[in-house]
This record gives C-alpha cells, sequence and structure tokens, in this order.
C-alpha cells in the first residue's frame, strides 16, 4: 500500500471518529441516559387493587413528567456560547425524553427564565420564543408552567405588569387547580406567599382561600350536613380526592442537611441555613398550607438540588434539581405516574457533564498524538516519517 494510501485511510478514520464521538456526545447519550428511565407504577397510597404488579402504570393512571429551574438566559448575563450550550443540551434532553416516554403532561416548577425579573419587553418576547422552540411538544401533551422568582421577580421586585406578562405568555393563571384523570394538582405562586399585605399577595391568598373551601366542600360532598351543605351551596365541584401540590418555592426546612442521594447538594453546602421567604416559605405560610389543603404530595424546585422531606410525619415533598448543566453536573427530572388515590415516583438522570467533556478531551488528545504522525504519511512518505518520528528511531535502535 502506497503511503498516500495509507494517509488517506488514517485521515478517513480520524475524521469519521470525531464525527461518532460528536454525534454520541450531542445526540445519542441522551438516548442512552433516557432508555433507563421508565414510568413507575403506583406505589403510595393506592389499595392494593389499584397498584401495578408489572411496575406499568394502569390505564387510568395518569403519566406526568416534571422538570423543574431551566433558568433559560437572557441578553444581559450570560455568554453567548454558555447560551447556545445550555438551550442545545435542554432541548435534546426534553425533546429526546418526549419521543421516549410519550409523558400526557409536563410540569415545569418556575425559574424558566433567568432573567425575566428584568427583560425588557423586546427581549421578553425573544426569549419567550426561544423557550417555545426548545420546548415544543405533540397537541396529545399538555406543558403547565408554574411562576418563579427568576420570572417576575423576588418578592420586592414582583408587580402586576411581570405577573401578567407570564400569565398572557404561558395562558395561565399563577394560582390554580388543574385536574387530570381524577387527580387534582394545586399549582401555587409561592413568591407572593409574603403574607405581607401586598396586593398580589392578598389575591393569591383570597384564590388559595376559595380553592381550599372548594376542595375542602368536594371531599365533603356526600355530607348530610345542613350546616355543610348550606356551607358548600356555591362551591367549585372537584373530584373528592387530596391534592398534589406544585410551587416553585419549598415548604419551610431548615436545611438541606437531611438530603441525600446523587441529586442532593453538595456535602459542604447540606448545613447551610436556608433564610425563609428567600429560600424556602415562611413557616407560616407552610403551615397554612399544609393545614389548608392537606396534600398527598408537594413537589417544589428552587434549590437545584434534588430533597427529599416529610412535613409533620405526614406530608411528603420531593424538591425537583435544575434541569439545567449551567446549575448542576448531572440534571435530572421527576416521572410520576398518579392515580385519584395513589402515585409512583421516580428519578431520570440526564448525562453528565463531566463525563461529555471527557469523552471531548480524550478524542482530543488523541487527535493531537496521531495527527503528526498523518501529517508525515501525508508529506513526506512514510519511509521518511518512520526515520524521523522519535518512536520510529528508538525501535531502529
Amino acid at each position: 500500500m502506497s503511503c498516500l494510501s495509507v494517509a488517506c485511510s488514517a485521515v478517513i478514520v480520524l475524521f469519521g471518529a470525531v464525527c461518532s464521538v460528536f454525534i454520541f456526545c450531542e445526540y445519542l447519550i441522551y438516548y442512552a441516559a433516557i432508555l433507563q428511565c421508565g414510568w413507575p407504577g403506583i406505589d403510595h397510597g393506592a389499595p392494593a387493587s389499584e397498584r401495578s404488579a408489572d411496575g406499568q402504570p394502569e390505564p387510568e393512571v395518569l403519566r406526568a413528567m416534571v422538570l423543574s429551574d431551566t433558568h433559560l438566559l437572557g441578553a444581559v448575563g450570560g455568554h453567548w456560547f454558555d447560551k447556545l450550550r445550555r438551550e442545545w443540551q435542554m432541548e435534546r434532553a426534553f425533546q429526546t425524553a418526549l419521543a421516549l416516554l410519550r409523558p400526557e403532561v409536563v410540569f415545569i416548577l418556575g425559574d424558566v427564565f433567568d432573567e425575566g425579573k428584568w427583560s425588557s419587553p423586546k427581549n421578553w418576547e425573544d426569549d419567550v420564543c426561544r423557550f417555545q422552540k426548545m420546548f415544543r411538544h405533540p397537541s396529545d401533551t399538555e406543558l403547565v408552567v408554574l411562576v418563579g422568582n427568576h420570572d417576575i421577580g423576588f418578592h420586592y421586585e414582583m408587580d402586576w405588569f411581570k405577573l401578567q406578562r407570564f400569565e398572557k405568555a404561558f395562558n395561565t393563571t399563577s394560582t390554580r387547580m388543574v385536574t387530570k384523570k381524577g387527580v387534582n394538582f394545586l399549582l401555587v405562586n409561592s413568591v407572593a406567599l409574603h403574607g405581607d399585605g401586598c396586593p398580589i399577595c392578598q389575591s393569591v391568598e383570597k384564590q388559595l382561600h376559595t380553592l381550599s373551601r372548594d376542595l375542602n366542600c368536594s371531599l365533603l360532598q356526600n355530607s348530610e350536613s345542613s350546616i355543610i351543605r348550606e356551607y358548600c351551596q356555591d362551591a367549585w365541584t372537584y373530584p373528592s380526592t387530596t391534592p398534589i401540590i406544585l410551587q416553585h418555592y419549598p415548604l419551610y426546612r431548615v436545611s438541606d442537611a437531611g438530603c441525600t442521594g446523587r441529586d442532593a447538594a453538595p456535602p459542604e453546602e447540606r448545613h447551610l441555613l436556608f433564610r425563609e421567604k428567600y429560600d424556602v416559605l415562611s413557616q407560616e405560610a407552610s403551615h397554612r398550607l399544609l393545614q389548608w389543603f392537606k396534600p398527598r404530595l408537594v413537589l417544589s424546585g428552587h434549590t437545584h438540588s434534588g430533597c427529599q422531606v416529610l412535613h409533620d410525619n405526614k406530608y411528603p415533598e420531593i424538591s425537583v434539581p435544575s434541569f439545567n448543566w449551567r446549575n448542576r453536573n448531572n440534571p435530572s427530572f421527576i416521572l410520576g405516574s398518579f392515580s385519584s388515590s395513589g402515585y409512583g415516583l421516580s428519578k431520570c438522570f440526564l448525562p453528565e457533564e463531566s463525563t461529555v467533556i471527557a469523552l471531548y478531551c480524550s478524542t482530543g488528545a488523541s487527535l493531537l498524538f496521531l495527527l503528526p504522525l498523518v501529517h508525515c504519511l501525508w508529506m513526506r512518505g512514510l519511509f521518511r516519517c518512520l526515520i524521523l518520528c522519535p518512536i520510529s528511531k528508538h525501535k531502529f535502535l
């Protein structure tokens, strides 16, 4: 074989190897990760007759995907390449998950944008368009978006203009009840639960009070008490099942000291004390939500790390980690199977960025080693290359 043929073959092999690594890291790696995930069976709260023996959801079970804190970068902060990279990762992960798992509904627990709290009208429209492209979904999948502090600002930055443009962009109200297949999901604007009497806070608390009354009346709709019937005369009727609360801020907890698992906060951060009304809801607001609704499950975001907490020894809360690789090396999302009386949860981990970086670095190192050899073959001929290359000299010696 001639030197030129050897060089051409080497170039083709190297080019094919680089393309293969690129395709794997940017496309196939998401399939490799998400193919390991699956829908859980009903294993919390449901009677034995409703539980799935083979781990697959029953026909009347709702399949919901829950993610949080996507933090799409805006026009002010963040490098253009950082924005491009993170949005590509989230788009590929989300679209792959939709294709493989086919959820019926997707919940995003707030902080959709990183700069919604100060975005100009034009920048806001640009951010919304990018979000709609990244998180496009088929007509048989519903996307439900909750509000977070980065979308409308922290409590002291929040105003009606920011809240209403968020609600308009996602065709929603920030506090409402969503019912699917007999399952009640309570969507809470947790940014407005400061209890200081601000106009938005008063509006949200009024909505929550009304929803609590309607839900409690639905649970007591078969009561024969005349007092209850009179009290519930004009109440809205929901399925008679306790709700699942979805919100951005977690309920009050001292810290993440009790959190464990692959997606928990780093050990050096777990004992940092949380600030009420900033990192978590206040004790008062948390107590009010639990007493008004007595939820069977609470799903929250905001901390960017995973955690499981049991409030008052009967109200479980799951904090969902960030979906953005800018915030975590190992993003993840929740897969939930929900029925009117039970639920099951599983966690789906996405590719670790350190793995992708290691693959690219090892490929780059291999190229740095092999390219000089290919250059020798191509430019000077095989015999001269063997003489000039230090490795070959040692062999001749």
